[in-house]
């Protein structure tokens, strides 16, 4: 790994290694679950972990954390000349504006700048992302200015990916060039971030709002180089101007019925979160986290797959805020050596169950056909199919699955994680981390780790006779995560 970050103990750098342990044992007790973390101190890692089956070198998709960086593309790009925060949107795409707005709509569209577009205050009253996803032609940058501008921009807050997009359109369309592509040699090069990856527009726009993978440590080195204001190892990468604008509330993001001490009630910046005890952040969808705590001189990144995304910030701020103390600590042997161990061993839990059942002989190798007219075809988390089957051995089990993509064959082991790829939907092959076990004498459970995203997918297989009931269940999603059961038969 190129240009690595310092490593030091946490009794170092001022925070006792006890505090770290009591709070990774906390979230494991309460959250479902890290991915990963990476406790930055005094710019040293003081403590990092992956629960297996993720891994320290693997990528994890960064969902809304991806538009803290996209905003650090626009600050770099005003740092150049190429454009201000108070130009208007529609100057940059005059080919694309609508003709049948009412005028009210069309005058609120005709006042949204660029600082509007970062800090979520455009003027829409809905999300506008479906409406791009939507577009026929693909021009999402059309279909962002079709849409009614119901409010004057800059009077309320409305959390609205598709600015973010339309941030990452202008870019392009200043630069001629992705946003990957503009961070490299500005960004990602400068900070030792190696391989990174962003999902598209249909017309090669990178999505902005999300779609970026990183490491963690990747995550860590970001939030770095903001608590540094922009400078790392002697450079100015980001306009220290810029940090303090972009990480700074500009607008009130509170809605009725929140809570006070809510993190999502603190403000809202140019993609960045405001946070308690003047802390900040980038976060993403199901707990991916880049925050970042000036009086404490701490970064914390965590990667996740957990619904309840306010949870690992009160234990944060409950567990390690406390212990973050101004000097050094005296050594602390017994604490340092217990937290090494349990950072060494982190893992979450393969599938319980038996390694054979009385059924399955009779199961192995039959082939298990579907309908498909029977299954739902508008599920992102896992694509239609027509047939599955298991081979079964000493050492565990192969699960095939035959879907829209061809054949998928993956090993399922036995309290451990096996390693294969699977394609289950249009973005292509995936690595994935499989276990499996009988729960039952005629029930096999399959539980697979799509290890560069939050996302598990648990298949339960209770077979009778020359049939199977087939559910699937995913642990976090955007819509529904619970599918419909289905039910496959041998063929004679």
């Amino acid at each position: 790994m190129t240009n690595q970050l310092p490593r030091s103990t946490p009794e170092a750098q001022g925070i006792a290694s006890t505090a770290i342990l009591a709070f990774i044992e906390a979230a494991e007790q309460q959250i479902d679950a890290f991915h990963s973390l990476m406790l930055l101190r005094h710019g040293q890692v003081v403590a990092e972990g992956w629960w297996a089956p993720y891994a320290a070198e693997a990528l994890h998709m960064l969902f809304s954390l991806s538009k803290s960086f996209t905003s650090t593309a626009v600050g770099l790009a005003v740092a150049e000349g190429r454009l201000s925060v108070q130009d208007k949107v529609t100057s940059f795409f005059p080919e694309d504006l609508p003709t049948d707005l009412p005028e009210a709509a069309s005058d609120n569209l005709a006042a949204m700048q660029v600082h509007h577009l970062l800090s979520m205050s455009t003027g829409h009253t809905e999300d506008t992302t479906r409406y791009l996803r939507m577009a026929p032609d693909g021009n999402w940058a059309k279909a962002f200015l079709a849409r009614p501008v119901e409010r004057e921009p800059g009077t309320h807050f409305l959390y609205n990916t598709g600015a973010t997009y339309m941030l990452s359109a202008i870019v392009q369309k200043l630069t001629g060039q992705t946003l990957l592509d503009y961070l490299r040699p500005r960004l990602f090069d400068p900070l030792g971030i190696g391989e990174a990856t962003w999902e598209s527009c249909p017309r090669g726009i990178n999505t902005g709002g999300f779609g970026l993978k990183v490491t963690t440590e990747d995550i860590a080195r970001f939030g770095q180089l903001y608590l540094q204001e922009g400078e790392w190892q002697g450079k100015q990468i980001v306009p220290a101007a810029w940090v303090a604008e972009a990480t700074r509330k500009h607008i009130d993001n509170r809605h009725p019925g929140d809570q006070p001490w809510s993190d999502w009630a603190q403000g809202y910046g140019y993609q960045f979160w405001r946070c308690r005890h003047n802390s900040y952040r980038g976060d993403g969808a199901f707990g991916q986290y880049c925050i970042v705590m000036p009086e404490q001189d701490a970064v914390l990144a965590i990667t996740s797959g957990l619904a309840n995304m306010q949870a690992p910030l009160d234990l944060i701020w409950e567990k390690l805020l406390p212990a973050m103390q101004a000097a050094p600590l005296a050594a602390d042997s017994a604490g340092y050596h217990a937290l090494q161990a349990k950072l060494s061993n982190l893992a979450l839990p393969t599938q319980a169950g038996a390694a054979t059942a009385a059924r399955a002989a009779q199961v192995n190798g039959r082939c298990y056909h579907f309908a498909l007219e029977e299954q739902q075809g508008d599920n992102d988390d896992l694509t239609q199919f027509s047939a599955l089957s298991l081979t079964f051995d000493t050492a565990g089990a192969t699960y095939t699955l035959h879907n829209a993509f061809g054949e998928q064959q993956v090993r399922c082991g036995n309290g451990e994680w096996v390693r294969g790829v699977m394609t289950v939907d249009q973005r292509g092959p995936q690595e994935v981390a499989v276990s499996g076990a009988w729960t039952a004498a005629d029930t096999y459970v399959i539980k697979s780790y799509f290890t560069q995203t939050p996302f598990c997918n648990t298949t339960t297989l209770r077979f009778d006779g020359d049939q199977v009931t087939y559910q699937g269940r995913m642990n976090v999603g955007f819509g529904q995560t619970e599918l419909p059961q289905l039910v496959g038969r041998v063929k004679n």
